[in-house]
């Protein structure tokens, strides 16, 4: 990473919009890597085709570069005039489509999972909580830590106050005694061997 994105990667929003405002094209970089997912969300679940959300969250983000020169600081927050940027931006697209018909236009997908996806995945939970539970403490502990809360190993070293090597031999124990632990139990949680 450049001394520039290093500069910048901490920094707020609003200033790295100043910053691109004032030509510095990597505040414009990283700004763009926090923002344009959530916007590029937010345009997919109202308007619920893909192709379309992409358009609205491009207009929205030039919108907001258009913008970097001229923005007042302390008035409102990047994210929240940004979001209303694509809220009317979607708007617009949905009122253009009504000439069109509602029936022609495609029900949006459920992104929630199915009931039988839901059981799946609390069966699973279920089957690695009782898992861990037969671990000794120390590596059940650590391997929650690193492969639950995705901790790094240092910061792992710190909350146990055990070394970085110590943190890698518990996780490395506690992951081969799950793997034995729930061996017998793939199919039953809907792991295939394919």
């Amino acid at each position: 990473m450049n001394a520039s994105a290093d500069q910048w990667s901490e920094a707020p929003d609003e200033a790295l919009l100043v910053a691109f405002g004032n030509g510095d094209a990597e505040a414009a970089r990283i700004l763009t890597s926090r923002l344009l997912p959530r916007v590029l969300a937010q345009a997919q679940r109202m308007l619920g085709n893909r192709a379309e959300a992409e358009d609205a969250a491009q207009e929205a983000m030039l919108r907001l570069w258009r913008n970097a020169g001229n923005w007042r600081q302390g008035e409102a927050r990047i994210s929240t005039w940004l979001y209303r940027v694509v809220a009317n931006l979607c708007t617009d697209r949905l009122r253009s489509r009504r000439s069109v018909g509602l029936d022609s236009i495609a029900e949006p997908a459920d992104p929630a999972p199915s009931a039988a996806e839901s059981m799946v995945d609390q069966q699973r939970h279920r089957a690695l909580s009782d898992a861990l539970a037969q671990l000794p403490e120390r590596q059940a502990q650590a391997v929650a830590l690193r492969h639950l809360e995705g901790l790094a190993n240092p910061e792992i070293a710190e909350i146990m106050d055990i070394t970085v090597e110590a943190v890698e031999s518990l996780t490395a124990r506690g992951k081969r005694s799950l793997v034995a632990l729930l061996a017998g139990r793939k199919a039953e949680l809907g792991y295939d061997d394919h």
